[in-house]
């Protein structure tokens, strides 16, 4: 039985990495065992870790869930200079989603769901943690 995941981002300057990553996630790490090394607990029992290291090529993205995909791609714009990106939204999809990368290479998407009632439950699943 799977009870928890960890997905792993590379960065070749680690100093900078955990910056950017501490401002994309909007707070410290949860776990710094070694140099060259961060993790974050994104959801009950589901980790983001950054270590320092060559990005793999050609993996990802990993999709975050965001309440408002315009206004969140607009922080990220403004406070990391990333570059502006393309929002999707399919008939037959019930979420629009988008793509970016870190400064290193790393594949990162963000998606929002349309439907307010299933937003909603979501949102408190997740308040309820």
């Amino acid at each position: 039985m799977i009870h928890e995941m960890t997905f792993q981002l590379r960065t070749s300057d680690f100093v900078k990495g955990q910056a950017w990553y501490r401002s994309f996630l909007q707070r410290e790490p949860d776990f710094v065992p070694h140099e060259g090394f961060a993790e974050w607990e994104v959801l009950p029992g589901c980790w983001l870790q950054l270590a320092e290291g060559t990005p793999a090529e050609g993996s990802g993205p990993v999709r975050f869930a965001v309440i408002n995909i315009e206004a969140e791609r607009e922080r990220l714009m403004n406070e990391l200079n990333i570059e502006p990106f393309e929002i999707f939204q399919r008939e037959e999809v019930p979420v629009k989603w988008g793509t970016f990368a870190d400064p290193w290479g790393n594949r990162i998407g963000l998606f929002e769901y349309l439907d307010e009632v299933e937003k909603e439950e979501k949102l408190k699943r997740f308040a309820g943690r």
